[in-house]
């Protein structure tokens, strides 16, 4: 691994600091492009406006008359943590703006794939729909699209992610990501695109006379759903983002929230009061995606919008339970993938430039979250295949691709679709995440032809692992209440939370946890005797490393004391040949 810091324009820090932001971090704000301190105001007047986002007036105009005419509306939502989030939003927001008729349809991942298909368009207009809305899908859905106009009905899409060649025949199309849009933020998740239409609704049945200013319906409630989606889809933070969460936590730490929020973070063992972007990520957000992984994704939406504190309780402790069963099914398959790889290890134990397993036995609702994990312990781009589940499927595979920084994975299985015509029948997806359908026999064609690939456009450099520091640790800042403050901003994809980096002396190190798979440390950091952890790793420390680390507050019999969290180690020039009998011989 090759540990880089992060520049921080001094000039920056110190106007910040001026400001009166607390110096560290002025320090880790400026490393992150922050240039002044009205950056950081989360006000929602500075949001940015609906009007500039294409299609969203238009999508509004037909809302209101639909409304208008007590028509039917029906949500065709995704079976992700956005998917979910921007369903509950759509239900919750177009009732409070006066919509009588709405509900929603979820595709289920393994019989229906992913978004708007000709078949749902069929059950939608089944369901005796007017108006079909698309959230966190529909861009791509340029057959389910023009059946669901076949069959009379009116059709909103509401997306983030890219656009194809063609865009869908919609009746209105909201994407910041569409050609012409002039929106600045084009990191919205689905949620907050459909939040953004909900403004324009509001403002355009504001124009037409059905409530003023004063008395129109609060949308704010609403943040706190906004602010879950947007962490989960790990979209990037950009300055738009960073508000629409921040608004959202302040309103979870107040305890203004819907009941399955609440009865989540119950479930998770987690405080409203200090939640953060990490409960959502981690906490909520896994939960909820464990149920369109391997249940019903209906259970996750229906957690988010009731108002019943005991049916959000109900709900949340299923959620957990199939959490539950995920990481069960996760680990085993964990374990497994991780043998495969490393049968393709080469002689000199270093991985292909692109890793592909599969075993009869996987479950392909956990096939992304395996490839994650094998991409970020062996840094290569990776897919994991599982066989397929849905009826008259049996000879096909389901795979889920993770990718590394420099190796556009969408692009690389268009290339090997042209390649190799026939290898793929589908596939989908963007840069670091992408996914592909293929028959059985064909794995080992798929296999070699995406190393091919991975082999012309990676270089040494490349596959080498980077991590992104704030450098050294001043040992002033090493205090609970401080770790306390990093925790309560708003951190996340393009926005790193804190990791510091600096040579240390390593005193004692062993293994802890159950399987003895994680690494608990006894160092000097700048003099001071600290603990550390590096979970999930077995492998000894150097007596001096340079170690990357985050911040943590270990809480035990009452006590609070400031731990590290082990990222990475670069083992010290002076060490880095001698992993010592004595570092060894404590890490067992």
């Amino acid at each position: 691994m090759k540990i880089i810091v992060r520049e921080t324009p001094p000039r920056t820090v110190w106007a910040l600091e001026q400001a009166g932001i607390h110096p560290l971090l002025a320090r880790l704000y400026a490393a992150r492009g922050v240039r002044h301190q009205e950056e950081l105001d989360d006000a929602l007047g500075l949001l940015l406006r609906p009007e500039q986002l294409l299609g969203a007036e238009a999508a509004a105009r037909l809302l209101a008359d639909a409304i208008t005419a007590q028509q039917r509306l029906l949500v065709v939502a995704d079976y992700d943590c956005d998917g979910a989030s921007a369903c509950a939003v759509a239900l919750r927001g177009l009732r409070l703006l006066g919509a009588q008729q709405v509900d929603y349809l979820v595709p289920d991942r393994v019989v229906d794939g992913y978004g708007l298909t000709a078949a749902i368009a069929e059950r939608v207009q089944q369901r005796g729909a007017d108006v079909l809305i698309t959230v966190d899908n529909g861009i791509a859905s340029c057959e389910g699209v023009a059946r669901a106009r076949a069959l009379g009905l009116r059709v909103i899409v509401t997306d983030h992610h890219l656009p194809g060649a063609q865009l869908p025949e919609a009746d209105a199309i909201v994407n910041p990501n569409q050609p012409g849009c002039p929106f600045p933020s084009k990191a919205m998740a689905g949620v907050g695109v459909m939040f953004y239409v909900l403004l324009a609704l509001r403002a355009e049945l504001r124009a037409r006379g059905c409530f003023d200013a004063a008395s129109q319906p609060r949308l704010e409630p609403l943040l706190p759903l906004v602010a879950l989606g947007t962490v989960a889809d790990v979209v990037k933070l950009d300055s738009n983002n960073r508000r629409l969460v921040a608004q959202g936590l302040k309103r979870i730490r107040a305890g203004q929230m819907p009941a399955g929020l609440r009865a989540l973070l119950d479930a998770a063992g987690r405080r409203p009061e200090t939640a953060g972007t990490f409960e959502f990520g981690f906490a909520l957000g896994p939960r909820i995606n464990a149920a369109g992984r391997l249940a019903d994704m209906r259970i996750g939406i229906e957690c988010l919008l009731t108002d019943d504190p005991g049916q959000a309780q109900r709900l949340a402790q299923q959620l957990d339970a199939i959490n539950r069963e995920r990481r069960d099914i996760e680990s085993g398959m964990r374990e497994q993938a991780m043998l495969l790889a490393e049968n393709l290890l080469t002689e000199d134990e270093q991985p292909p430039a692109a890793i592909t397993v599969y075993d009869p036995e996987f479950h392909e609702g956990v096939v992304g979250i395996v490839a994650s994990r094998l991409k970020d312990r062996l840094h290569r781009p990776t897919f994991v295949f599982a066989a397929s589940s849905a009826p008259g499927k049996a000879h096909e595979l389901k795979g889920s691709g993770r990718s590394i920084a420099g190796f556009h994975l969408r692009d690389a299985l268009d290339l090997v679709a042209k390649r190799h015509p026939g290898v793929i029948l589908k596939f989908g997806g963007h840069a670091m995440a992408a996914g592909c359908t293929l028959a059985r026999e064909q794995l080992p064609a798929f296999q070699q032809a995406l190393t091919q690939v991975a082999q012309e456009w990676l270089d040494e450099a490349t596959l080498t692992r980077r991590l992104e520091t704030d450098g050294p640790l001043a040992p002033q800042w090493c205090r609970p209440e401080v770790v306390d403050q990093l925790a309560l901003q708003v951190w996340g994809q393009g926005f790193a939370p804190p990791t510091f980096s600096e040579p240390v002396q390593v005193l004692s190190q062993r293994l802890v946890g159950e399987g003895k798979n994680h690494l608990q440390i006894k160092l000097l950091h700048q003099g001071q005797p600290m603990d550390a952890i590096w979970f999930g790793n077995t492998q000894p420390l150097p007596q001096r490393a340079m170690l990357a680390f985050r911040l943590d507050v270990n809480e035990w019999r009452g006590q609070r004391r400031v731990q590290f969290i082990v990222e990475g180690v670069e083992a010290d020039s002076a060490a880095a040949s001698t992993a010592t009998s004595t570092a060894t011989s404590t890490a067992t």
